[in-house]
């Protein structure tokens, strides 16, 4: 189960990023945190863009809403989902 952690009227997601990967897409969980795939490279901040574009592809949110609050040189991610519900985000979820 992916550890959605929601303050304030907005939700803290842990992401576990695979860079350079075939494809950009959900590849599901991995320690409590939600793993995505994306082709993009760990170089200059590129596969932190990518992931957050994934992001918004999957959870139908706007980029202004996501925001990268930790891990940025790191697999493990965790961002802050602005505007969003723990109960809604858990929907949108892959495999939810």
């Amino acid at each position: 189960m992916i550890d959605v952690v929601e303050q304030d009227g907005n939700c803290i997601l842990p992401v576990r990023v695979q860079p350079g990967a075939r494809k950009n897409a959900a590849v599901g969980e991995h320690g409590g945190a939600l793993k995505l795939a994306v082709t993009a490279p760990p170089e200059q901040g590129r596969a932190n863009r990518a992931v957050i574009e994934l992001l918004c592809a999957l959870l139908d949110l706007k980029r202004s809403q996501i925001e990268l609050l930790s891990g940025a040189t790191s697999r493990d991610k965790k961002f802050l989902l602005r505007g969003v519900t723990a109960e809604a985000l858990r929907a949108k979820l892959p495999g939810s």
